[in-house]
Parts: C-alpha cells; structure tokens; sequence
C-alpha cells in the first residue's frame, strides 16, 4: 500500500479533522488500499465509489487523503445554519447544496466550480445506501455523469467493501471487535471523451452514468470475488423506497393510511 504526500495546504480545519478522525480509523479498522494512485495527484477529479454504510464518508476520505488529496464533499446545506458547524465545514471547504428544492441545481452548479478549481470531489452516484438486497451497486442516478461531462474532468471510480461489516446500513451500533478490514481499490478513469465532445443529451449522460456505474461494479465483483448481477437493481423498478430506511413501512408515513385504518 503505498500512500501519496498531500501537497496542498490542509488549512487549521483539515488539519484538526485528520488529527482526530484518522487516528480514530487507525485504531478501528485495518485497511487494504489498492491503486489508490490512480487518484490524479492534481486537477479537478471526481471519485465515484459504491455506498454500503453510512461509515462511508469517513473511510472514502481517508483513503482519498492517503493519496495526496483533499476530499471535498457536496453536504446538506442545513448543516452549515449551525453556527459552528458550519463554519468548521466551510473551512473544511465543503460544499452546501440545498437538496429538495429549487436551489437543488447549486450543487450541480457548486460541483462544477469546485472541479473547475481543481477539487477532487467524492461522490456515491447511487445518491443513497444501496437498496440491493446484497449490497451491490444499484441503478446509479446522473448526477456524477452530468459533471463529468461538464466539466470533461477525469471519473476515478473506486470500489470499497467491508465498511458494512464496522455499521451494517440502517443501523446505528459499530461492530468494532473484531477489528474490520476496509479494502478500497481504486480503477482506471472511466473512458468518456466520445461522449464528453458529444452534444450533451438525456441518452449521453445515461450512457455515461451507465459506464461509470459498471467500472465500480467490476471493481466491486473483484474485490468479492463474485460474479455481480446481470441487472443493477432499480429501487423505482421494486417499489422499494429511495430515500430513509427500505426496511420501514412507508404507510406509516402516511397521513390518509392512518386515518383510513382509524375508522
């Protein structure tokens, strides 16, 4: 395994975040880190990985700070209201996107301008925990193609297991002991010049998404050492819910469920 020296200035909040955090993931899991130089050492990138725990984000950047970079994340924008939290995320350079709303564009907008500054910005292109019942990489939504094909920077897609072993997803008690191994094995850029100097239609960034998608899938299958489902799981397509936890019943939600029950 070999790890990359940060060039860029980390900044009093970097700094302090990896004084605490990595520290912490030394000493709860062990790591097996794979080409993880593919990760271009400079210039705007986007790291695309697969989701399977909510541990992602921490581990994803570890491994992307191993190798020379600093992580840049698109974050809720309700985060940042906090006084404090928000100033530590915005000195961390993280970028606030107002999800569910009008202004959800800005983070297609904010991740453009970051790429254009030469971040490296990870993202999970299912856009939520993997719905597949045995965690594979499910449909993946567009928003990572719509990027690449923007901006014309590098994909790097990443394929990660054994987080979901430290936090199954949907649940909140780390399994700690024994101690975990996290194996993050990073692939080649994922080929998309043709559609990148082609007018950009709902059918590129499909093909687009659909390429990135299958390079962390592959990555995924060698890592397993399984053979992947023919079809990535479509959580529209199952009826399954895309955003909380599948496992609930999302008639309890529902106002007219509850009252038609109560008569």
């Amino acid at each position: 395994m070999r790890v990359r020296k940060l060039e860029q200035d980390r900044g009093w909040a970097m700094t302090v975040a990896a004084s605490i955090l990595k520290p912490t993931l030394l000493t709860a899991t062990s790591r097996t880190w794979i080409d993880g130089e593919k990760i271009p050492a400079t210039g705007g990138c986007i790291v695309a990985l697969n989701h399977i725990s909510h541990v992602d984000p921490l581990l994803s950047a570890h491994f992307v700070y191993d190798h020379g970079r600093l992580p840049r994340y698109l974050a809720k924008s309700g985060l940042f209201r906090n006084k404090h939290l928000g100033g530590f995320l915005t000195a961390l350079g993280q970028i606030p996107v107002e999800r569910l709303s009008r202004n959800a564009v800005g983070a297609y907008d904010a991740a453009v301008e970051a790429i254009g500054n030469g971040e490296c910005i990870i993202i999970y292109p299912e856009g939520t925990l993997t719905r597949d019942p045995d965690l594979w990489p499910m449909k993946g939504k567009t928003g990572a193609a719509r990027i690449a094909l923007a901006t014309g920077c590098p994909v790097i897609p990443v394929g990660q297991w054994g987080a979901q072993e430290v936090l199954p997803p949907y649940t909140k008690t780390p399994h700690l002991v024994p101690r975990k191994n996290i194996v993050m094995k990073a692939g080649d850029p994922v080929p998309l010049d043709d559609l990148v100097a082609a007018r950009t239609t709902p059918e590129t960034t499909a093909e687009a998404t659909d390429r990135i998608m299958s390079a962390i899938t592959g990555i995924v299958a060698d890592l397993r050492g399984e053979v992947a489902p023919s079809e990535r799981f479509d959580p529209r397509l199952s009826g399954v819910r895309e955003t909380g936890n599948p496992h609930d019943d999302a008639r309890r939600a529902s106002p007219r469920t509850r009252r038609k029950h109560s008569r």
